[in-house]
């Protein structure tokens, strides 16, 4: 299986995912009902990322347990990243910035970040 490839609408961002997740993940918390979020989550160590120098904005909110980062050009919600002792080594990198294509055969699950915290599939 190869990599699979994502950027942003202006391509400032781009990321590369080595791994097939088992599953993306659909959120409906504030924040990713907002942006359209489909996360596809990993160790730190299987994903890379790459933008020019400050290319991107970080917002956190909440519990600040995550960060979101953005491309400062276009705005595109790329991934977010673990803030905390526990979950520093995990990220999130968001498949609406895939080739449709290339994720097509990955399983969707639903969750509900916005009130139970739990899968609702």
């Amino acid at each position: 299986m190869s990599s699979i490839q994502g950027t942003c609408h202006c391509g400032k961002v781009t990321f590369s995912l080595k791994v097939r997740p088992k599953a993306l993940v659909d959120c409906n918390c504030s924040f990713c009902n907002r942006i359209g979020g489909l996360w596809a989550h990993c160790h730190d160590s299987e994903a890379d990322i790459a933008t020019g120098p400050h290319g991107m904005h970080a917002y956190s909110h909440g519990d600040r347990q995550l960060a979101f980062h953005s491309c400062k050009v276009c705005g595109c919600t790329t991934h977010w990243q673990g803030l905390t002792a526990e979950n520093r080594d995990r990220l999130a990198l968001n498949m609406r910035m895939a080739d449709p294509v290339s994720i097509t055969s990955i399983p969707i699950r639903k969750f509900d970040g916005a009130v139970t915290w739990s899968f609702v599939d």
